[in-house]
């Protein structure tokens, strides 16, 4: 009987290490691992771009000690609709912005955050953004900021003036200048600016009484170069980006950086998250710790980065929610907002 027994206990623990073999845990892994993305391009092109991922994830995580049948790829029909199916736990991992993150951040959970390339000037202090033309860095930052861009125009240079001689500005000053946002969804044309003006003058762009929508952030430039605007809100190296049209397709006689100066710096805007969903019953801190390593070694292969590019990523750091907390803010102030 004692043989028996003993005999019976070496099947159960071998059984027990078989089922844990090959999957980095005791816990039963669905067939598919459900990947989405946001469509913040074409869908189909998305779809192409990505294609290669499901096998280098599959790879990786089978590294990892992570075995799927399958990776599978979808495109939400919304930024709304993927984080819902987060929150379901219909989709396992999501590339998701921040701001879908903060909406839906009962059921999902950021584990990484997309790396891109940081710029010369990272300071708080506008004026240190007007002593010399950005660069490129060398080194990666897993956020950008929004800047309040004056122009050549006689009011721009006047709040420029100001800035660089160390003055502070007042609510009068930002309300006495023509502004120029992109729509009520851009973090930087929009949002990010809208809790600058909150943080230092009590203000929302709302508030403002000269105000124009720009359609693109070609527009605004265009219009700040013809004076027809004193200030735009952009991404921190919109003004890079347009250097050249600066002088040859908006014909002004001086550079971008001699015309052009910062007036105001919002918080940091962290990048797009890779979150997993909170209702996935296989997904652990071991298996976040799988998946983290698999995508930040990915980034670093050739293939990998071409996939990535497709949103503009150059790697992958783990994520602390803590980091998103202005956007948190930020969302608030524009629920805020639509109320009025």
């Amino acid at each position: 009987m004692k043989k028996i027994i003993a005999l019976a206990a070496t099947l159960i623990i071998s059984m027990g290490l078989f089922v844990g073999c090959g999957s980095g845990d005791s816990k039963k892994l669905p067939d598919d691992l459900v990947v989405y993305f946001v469509p913040s391009r074409e869908p189909q092109e998305i779809v192409t771009a990505t294609e290669p991922l499901k096998e280098l994830l599959k790879t990786e995580l089978k590294n990892q000690g992570y075995e799927f049948k399958n990776i599978k790829i979808e495109v939400g029909t919304s930024y709304e609709a993927v984080g819902e199916t987060l929150v379901a736990g219909t989709a396992h991992v999501g590339f998701i912005p921040g701001g879908t993150y903060v909406l839906y951040a009962d059921g999902a959970d950021p584990i990484l955050t997309a790396t891109r390339d940081g710029l010369s000037c990272d300071s708080k202090e506008p004026a240190d953004w007007n002593k010399a033309p950005i660069e490129a860095s060398d080194k990666q930052a897993t956020y950008y900021k929004a800047l309040m861009v004056a122009g050549p125009s006689a009011k721009g240079k006047e709040l420029v003036a100001k800035v660089n001689a160390g003055q502070k500005l007042t609510a009068d000053d930002v309300k006495s200048a023509k502004w120029g946002v992109m729509g009520a969804s851009s973090s930087a044309g929009y949002i990010y600016p809208s809790l600058w003006l909150k943080d230092n003058f009590g203000l929302t762009i709302t508030d403002l009484p000269n105000v124009v929508q720009n359609n693109s952030y070609g527009d605004a430039m265009t219009r700040l170069a013809s004076e027809q605007l004193d200030v735009i809100c952009m991404y921190a190296d919109a003004r890079r980006d347009y250097a050249d049209k600066w002088t040859k397709d908006y014909a002004r006689k001086d550079t971008v950086w001699k015309e052009t100066g910062v007036i105001g710096v919002t918080d940091n805007i962290y990048n797009d998250t890779i979150s997993v969903s909170k209702n996935a019953s296989f997904i652990d801190d071991k298996f976040k710790k799988a998946l983290q390593n698999s995508f930040i070694n990915i980034a670093k292969t050739p293939e990998g980065q071409k996939v990535i590019s497709i949103y503009s990523h150059k790697g992958y750091e783990p994520a602390d929610s803590k980091n998103y907390e202005a956007e948190k803010k930020a969302q608030d102030l524009v629920k805020e907002m639509k109320k009025k």
